[in-house]
């Protein structure tokens, strides 16, 4: 593969604005995708052709996660590493505060910085597998507003962090989970990503308050398109997002059917994506679960193409 051809400036890889009008979108539309590091062989196979299947769509960025815990720490450095030196994207590596000391995660931050990687996401994280709560790490960053002024002062990185449209589970209060989000971009933060949901009016609501309380930085909806209901009602029960009956219903019967539920997903975050561009969103952040092929067709819906040049260089 030639590299030097693959890393094509990201001017030249964006989608032509007069595409997404012909669909019906609002001009200037932008999309980043998260991943997740490969446990094995196979998984990493997976990846790969995942992030080759949605690189030409010229995402902003596209993230790569921790595992709970932090358990995939160096499968996550890794990816990045690889996503910087052979592919034309932008990663933006999470970090959290789980399982390591301050002076451990600012080491990897400036490896991070070393590397050409600009752009973070600062979490709290996950408590490790067996234990039911959160503890901050005897020597590390307490919570993400700590991680994000530690990131700080390790470089000028541009830093992302989770909002929560319904709350974080563990917020006593909407009120206290806002005055959270505030502090963290008072910390540094200069963007924020929602944690996913399905009823538009959710993220609507919350945008509201968020503009409200005088935050004014980008507030970017996540999406994840529905491969599997079974997973997605454990995933919204572990981070606090509800479930619509009316989402409920339309995977009802449709367990040994994979291909009516594809189908019913694209139609479904299709439509949760034009509901939200009508009301003036214009970036949204898609977890794929390195999945690619739903994401890919609901970017297209919203009117992003693969340019001639980002073809050319994805077969060089």
């Amino acid at each position: 593969m030639n590299l030097l051809a693959n890393r094509l400036p990201q001017a030249q890889l964006q989608p032509a604005a007069q595409l997404q009008a012909q669909s019906g979108m609002p001009a200037g539309i932008s999309v980043s995708f998260e991943f997740f590091p490969p446990k094995s062989e196979k998984m990493e196979e997976a990846l790969w052709r995942a992030i080759r299947r949605l690189e030409p769509l010229a995402p902003r960025f596209v993230s790569v996660t921790y595992g709970a815990g932090g358990t995939t720490r160096e499968r996550t450095h890794a990816t990045v590493r690889r996503l910087v030196e052979e592919t034309s994207l932008e990663p933006a590596a999470h970090l959290t505060c789980v399982g390591a000391s301050r002076a451990d995660v600012d080491a990897v931050a400036e490896s991070y910085w070393q590397a050409g990687v600009r752009h973070l996401v600062a979490l709290r994280g996950d408590p490790p597998e067996g234990e039911a709560h959160y503890r901050p790490h005897p020597q590390g960053y307490a919570y993400a507003v700590d991680l994000v002024a530690g990131l700080k002062a390790v470089a000028d990185f541009e830093i992302s962090v989770a909002a929560y449209p319904e709350s974080h589970p563990e917020a006593p209060s909407a009120d206290f989970d806002l005055d959270n989000l505030k502090a963290k971009l008072d910390a540094g933060a200069s963007c924020a990503i929602s944690q996913f949901f399905f009823d538009p009016e959710v993220f609507l609501r919350f945008r509201d308050r968020v503009r409200a309380a005088g935050i004014t930085v980008p507030l970017v909806p996540g999406i994840l398109p529905v491969t599997n209901f079974g997973q997605v009602v454990r995933f919204a029960a572990t981070c606090g997002a509800s479930v619509p009956d009316w989402l409920a219903e339309s995977f009802a019967g449709l367990e040994d059917d994979p291909e009516t539920r594809r189908l019913i997903a694209a139609m479904v975050a299709g439509d949760q994506c034009r509901r939200l561009a009508a009301e003036g969103v214009e970036e949204f952040h898609f977890y794929t679960l390195n999945r690619p092929e739903l994401t890919y067709a609901i970017c297209h819906g919203l009117g992003l193409r693969p340019t001639s040049l980002c073809l050319a260089a994805e077969q060089s």
